[in-house]
């Protein structure tokens, strides 16, 4: 077992969330050492492990990207590769690069009152690594980078075919001249069908149930005015903020009037499609909008692929694979050179890293979080959720923000360690309240929340920005101070050394 030099912050994962994190630790805590650790081998995280085609982002890019360095392209709905060249960007802006330990994957940390410090320990390969740190922030996401959701299909060993996932999607696939099945009616079979239309003898989208699809513009046409007559910086602050504000408001109205949203959403499609097309079959699904995620079409090119003919929607039930494709319930069979199971994630809280605090496991199920990013009882740590109904980094943002807040606070105060407290009453709610399949499948294994501040989580930008920025660090914590610093811990502000490296790809 190898040890490291101890450092202040420990971020875990180098994707959009923990660049973010870090770069704002070094933006608002600069004396503070931070190291980031990455399981992969390359920045990025979701943006370098999904290689399907058509990657691209399910949000717009002015709240997607970060709020201290906007996004400057006029392509607000952008592609993978972009998102992560400007995840590299960043770091690199930011001086992060040689503070990236890639192939280090976390499996267990412990958190020692007595020194007021976490020792985690990671995997480099076959070794074991282990690290002592004063905070601990996981920005690992919430699903498991491992392997997606493919439910246990009747015969699927049957079929003749190729059979891929698009968390998996391999480089060599050839697709041209094929047919193609994409199981699913998310954000992943929204993007894939028509990145694939055109190279492809036919894709059909199999649905079991319809979702919500919407068109919007892939540029963002009041970004565009408003750099042409401010400084860059200003217009696209200005831009952030408009963006955020329009999804909060399309949220709570969806919540507070959903017939009426139900029926905007279907004149929209209407609109997109030709007059006799099944609209009651394939897009008017059975629930409320934002019982699960909205999916955005850029352009409307799902729509318009539709329309056109090359690609079609079947709104069915499959009863086994074959040979040849796949049988329908309702006896119809779709040949299938190709089929892509986009049928969703699996969820996996923390990144799977077990805690332990004073030699006694934390049942991470079981624990109430805190402002949405912190664990009742377990001592300097947090944990970066995004929002389920608006751009991940609007609250990846807020997070880091807060936690710099409190750092600063405790530095000031000379705390070594804050605890957030448990609320008084027992009731508690699930962490995140969407229908969606894959919450449903893996919520229970995540912390709850309470019913009211701190403990409640908000999905709305608004609250948040003005409750992590300025409400009280004391609320419901308790800050403790140790009276000797172990010399083992190392210097402050010190960089760690001693951790093999590895070169990011170009």
């Amino acid at each position: 077992m190898t040890a490291v030099p101890y450092v202040d912050v420990l971020v875990v994962g180098a994707g959009l969330s923990g660049i973010g994190a870090a770069c704002h630790l070094k933006r608002e805590c600069p004396e503070r050492s931070v190291l980031i650790v990455e399981a992969r081998h390359d920045l990025g995280g979701t943006w370098d492990l999904f290689r399907y085609p058509g990657v691209r982002s399910d949000s717009d890019m002015h709240t997607l990207g970060y709020s201290f360095r906007p996004w400057p392209d006029p392509q607000a709905i952008a592609d993978g590769p972009s998102i992560l060249e400007y995840i590299r960007e960043t770091a690199e802006e930011y001086g992060l690069l040689d503070s990236v330990r890639f192939g280090h994957r976390v499996v267990a940390a412990s958190w020692d009152s007595g020194r007021a410090q976490w020792t985690v320990e990671l995997l480099h390969g076959t070794e074991t690594v282990r690290v002592t740190c004063g905070f601990l922030h996981v920005c690992s996401g919430y699903y498991d980078y491992a392997a997606g959701h493919t439910p246990d299909f009747a015969g699927i060993e049957d079929f003749t075919g190729t059979v891929v996932h698009p968390q998996q999607w391999p480089g060599d696939l050839d697709l041209d001249g094929k047919r193609v099945v994409v199981i699913g009616s998310g954000a992943t079979a929204v993007t894939l069908i028509p990145a694939l239309a055109g190279r492809t003898a036919h894709v059909t989208m199999l649905q079991r149930s319809p979702g919500y699809i919407v068109a919007g513009p892939s540029r963002d046409a009041v970004a565009a005015g408003l750099r042409r007559i401010l400084p860059d910086r200003v217009a696209l602050s200005l831009v952030r903020w408009k963006n955020a504000l329009i999804s909060v408001a399309q949220y709570e109205l969806c919540r507070r009037a959903p017939r009426l949203m139900r029926a905007l959403m279907r004149r929209d499609v209407e609109k997109q499609l030709p007059a006799d097309f099944d609209v009651d079959t394939h897009f008017t699904p059975a629930y409320a909008p934002w019982d699960q995620r909205v999916c955005l079409a850029p352009d409307g090119d799902l729509f318009r692929e539709l329309a056109a003919g090359r690609a079609s929607i079947v709104t069915d039930r499959i009863d086994r694979f074959t040979p040849a494709g796949i049988r329908l319930v309702s006896g119809r069979e779709l040949e299938a050179d190709v089929v892509v199971t986009a049928t969703g994630l699996n969820l996996l809280p923390l990144g799977g890293i077990r805690l332990s605090v004073d030699e006694k496991p934390v049942d991470v199920a079981s624990a109430i979080a805190y402002r949405a990013m912190m664990l009742c009882g377990v001592p300097n740590f947090a944990w970066t959720v995004g929002y389920t109904n608006a751009s991940w980094t609007l609250k990846a943002d807020l997070v880091a923000h807060y936690l710099c807040r409190l750092l600063n606070h405790m530095a000031a105060r000379g705390y070594s360690a804050a605890t957030p407290l448990p609320p008084a009453e027992p009731e508690t709610a699930p962490l995140m309240d969407l229908a969606s399949g894959y919450i449903r499948r893996g919520i229970d294994g995540f912390p709850k929340q309470g019913t009211r501040q701190p403990w409640r989580l908000h999905q709305n930008y608004v609250i948040d920005h003005r409750v992590l920025r300025r409400a009280p660090l004391e609320d419901h914590m308790r800050f403790t101070t140790r009276s000797l610093r172990g010399s083992e811990n190392g210097q402050s502000g010190s960089t760690p050394g001693n951790f093999r490296r590895q070169p990011s790809r170009a």
